[in-house]
């Protein structure tokens, strides 16, 4: 699983990012070039490095990535840098900075910038190679020219950080899908290797479903030109083409710390600006209507298939099947104020505590609870696919009219493609869409609401 075996990984191309501004703003503070407005001139710098930066996928870099690809980045990137920085002259209109000061830091931060990349690229391809950290356990499925390549890329080229299992042939007579698929699940394998011309339609289709139901990431060599009507990532490990069927935008590292950012700042303000007020209010209502706690503590499934425990304001009287029975329409378990808190929504706001402690973001899946993710799970192709990303307090889903109780198998099916939807088409205007519209929900009423 992604995650799993290189979790600090996320963080290294925000850290580049941030390493980077601070090289502009330093080497900008430092040499002479006399700016009337020094403030603006970092402010200019920072954002036309951030935009430039995603134009150009500067930080796309992977593991591996060879030399050459680099290269083409730096050039990309700074070639139009160059043009933006002197832009600033015109634009700011300052006939007092200095050329010669400008050219220095043009070719100060060109260096520095250049080095740090290669010094970080060539530095964890070392820490993969003998340190055997940030490793992703792979198998192939398939034994023809093209595999047993890719077999010596994962044998030979250690500093790629590939950790090679086995490799299935298909063609033999005793080849076994179950089995291969019990093998992957025992050994924790991260991602499955196939080859597209050795595999029938119906293996390829259930190896697709296999990998999407137990979150392994499933790539393929294209050997075949029969290849699915699908939008595909296309990479090269060495001099080999590999097919990637799913490109995750939360697997990119700055769209998670983008993501991740915002729900830290979003989830800090609902806390201090509505729930250190409204809090202490319904909990008052809350304990006077029945007797129990203020909060409905729940384990529910999260991020990578983990648990976690999920925070409400208690809208029901204590009972034992709230871990087994969905609220229904006109059930006698809620209580008056619970009706009302669950009308609004309200009873989810302790959740942003979740989103700030990092068990969930403000928008996603909704998480389950963990019998309905074991039900659906064998239920509804696809299920787990929506545990690729972190579990949200409002999502597509919900804000399409798949919200609350699961009447008929049609509601959670239409529920799962909007979540799939939503972990494949991610955008950060998506989840600025999807609040809004929660608000507005919320505030003109729900018919599931209940």
């Amino acid at each position: 699983m992604f995650f799993n075996q290189h979790r600090y990984s996320g963080l290294l191309t925000p850290i580049s990012y941030m390493v980077d501004l601070l090289v502009l703003s330093l080497f900008a503070y430092y040499l002479p070039i006399n700016f009337q407005t020094p403030l603006i001139f970092y402010c200019y710098l920072s954002v036309s490095w951030i935009i430039l930066s995603f134009k150009n996928g500067f930080y796309e870099v992977y593991r591996y990535s060879k030399v050459t690809h680099i290269l083409k980045k730096i050039f990309s990137q700074f070639s139009i840098f160059f043009l933006v920085l002197y832009a600033y002259m015109g634009f700011f209109k300052q006939p007092e900075v200095s050329r010669l000061a400008m050219i220095q830091y043009f070719t100060l931060v060109f260096v520095s910038i250049s080095l740090f990349k290669f010094i970080n690229h060539f530095a964890l391809l070392k820490y993969r190679s003998k340190v055997k950290g940030n490793i992703r356990r792979v198998v192939i499925i398939g034994r023809n020219k093209k595999m047993d390549q890719l077999k010596n890329v994962f044998n030979e080229r250690t500093e790629y950080g590939y950790h090679f299992l086995k490799q299935f042939d298909s063609k033999e007579l005793n080849f076994d899908l179950e089995s291969c698929f019990r093998f992957i699940v025992n050994e924790k394998i991260d991602e499955i290797y196939c080859s597209v011309s050795e595999l029938t339609n119906k293996d390829l289709a259930k190896f697709i479903s296999f990998s999407d139901n137990n979150l392994k990431t499933l790539k393929f060599l294209p050997d075949n030109k029969n290849i699915f009507a699908k939008k595909l990532k296309f990479e090269y490990y060495d001099y080999l083409p590999i097919l990637s069927l799913r490109d995750i935008p939360l697997h990119n590292s700055i769209n998670a710390f983008l993501k991740r950012s915002f729900d830290i700042i979003f989830s800090i303000i609902v806390i201090f600006g509505l729930l250190i007020w409204i809090g202490p209010i319904l909990a008052l209502l809350i304990v006077l209507e029945s007797k129990g706690p203020v909060f409905f503590i729940q384990k529910r499934t999260g991020f990578d298939n983990k648990e976690f425990y999920c925070l409400k304001f208690r809208s029901m009287g204590i009972n034992k099947y709230s871990d087994n029975i969905q609220a229904g329409k006109n059930d006698m378990r809620v209580t008056k104020i619970g009706k009302f808190i669950r009308r609004t929504s309200i009873d989810e706001l302790p959740q942003f505590y979740n989103v700030l402690f990092g068990n969930m973001s403000v928008v996603g899946p909704r998480p389950h609870m963990l019998k309905h993710t074991d039900e659906y799970a064998s239920k509804v192709d696809k299920y787990m696919l929506r545990h690729f990303v972190k579990p949200g307090i409002t999502g597509l889903a919900q804000v399409k009219g798949y919200r609350g109780e699961i009447e008929k198998d049609s509601d959670i099916q239409n529920r799962i493609k909007f979540d799939i939807f939503y972990v494949e088409n991610w955008s950060f205007l998506l989840d600025i869409k999807i609040i809004i519209q929660t608000i507005v929900n919320a505030i003109s009423g729900e018919e599931k609401a209940y």
